[in-house]
């Protein structure tokens, strides 16, 4: 009878185990580190897959700022930082936070043609059941938003490439539901950023903005992946921020590669130079 009991209890601990599960279903073996080759396979091909699978053509990056918001959103942070202010006048990080608020209130305008750009685009080219020039973003807030939110508010498809970090927010709802990504991999958010891109339109923003920027400069200046127009929203921000032509001019980047980057300051040119680059007119 012991002995029943003690056959029986192993056999549960049999079907209890780790190494029994299917490893397709063993959540902790495909979490380890050695199985990470096989985490960045699945990346690359479950959006790959979903996104044939949903006659994704071609895509429009959009990327910019987080903290670039709607005119009403940056007018109440505003006044939350005059508020802070006025208990603390002396407070140099009161201070240092309105000018901050001010300076992103300013910014708003960005969001704007984020969302008119989204729209713009959505409705020229999704039409008769196409997915062609569909606008991808990173999913977050911000611009990103912006641009998802147009493509939304014209009944189109929007891709979300979002990432897991630790203190990431969640996708903005603007985005097709079974076109939003998580990723874990930077590397593999990357590539689907530039595999079906048309074009890359970057609005003002900080270092991811940035990373993506000269991440796919890089690989137009090596001729690593096919030709598009790269595309500075506001060219003053830009120049202020980065001088390109100092770059040319130490000798580090030759005169042409500075021929890959476009400015513009609507979303009609936008779209004018990315319709010219690829002849859709």
């Amino acid at each position: 009878m012991e002995m029943k009991k003690e056959v029986e209890a192993n056999r549960r601990a049999i079907l209890d185990s780790h190494s029994y599960r299917l490893a397709e279903l063993d959540i902790d073996f495909l979490g380890r580190a050695e199985q990470r080759p096989v985490r960045m396979q699945l990346e690359l091909q479950k959006a790959e897959t979903l996104l044939r699978e949903n006659n994704i053509s071609s895509t429009v990056v959009v990327f910019g700022g987080t903290h670039i918001v709607p005119k009403e959103q940056a007018e109440a942070r505003l006044a939350g930082a005059k508020r802070l202010h006025s208990r603390s006048p002396g407070d140099p990080r009161a201070i240092r936070t309105v000018a901050r608020a001010e300076s992103v209130l300013a910014k708003s305008c960005f969001y704007d043609a984020s969302l008119e750009f989204g729209k713009l685009v959505s409705s020229r080219c999704q039409v008769d059941g196409k997915c062609d020039l569909v606008i991808a973003t990173g999913g977050g807030p911000g611009i990103m938003e912006a641009a998802n939110r147009g493509a939304f508010e014209v009944g189109a498809k929007s891709i979300g490439f979002n990432i897991e970090l630790p203190h990431e927010q969640e996708p903005n709802p603007y985005i097709t539901p079974e076109l939003c990504f998580q990723f874990s991999y930077f590397a593999l958010r990357k590539f689907h950023f530039v595999l079906r891109a048309a074009a890359l339109v970057v609005f003002p923003g900080g270092f991811g903005t940035l990373d993506e920027l000269f991440n796919t400069l890089t690989l137009r200046q090596t001729g690593r992946m096919q030709e598009i127009p790269i595309i500075l929203y506001g060219e003053e921000y830009w120049t202020k921020l980065i001088n390109f032509q100092a770059m040319a001019d130490e000798g580090v980047v030759a005169d042409e590669h500075l021929d890959l980057i476009h400015f513009a300051e609507s979303p009609e040119e936008t779209w004018t130079i990315i319709s010219e680059f690829h002849h859709l007119d």
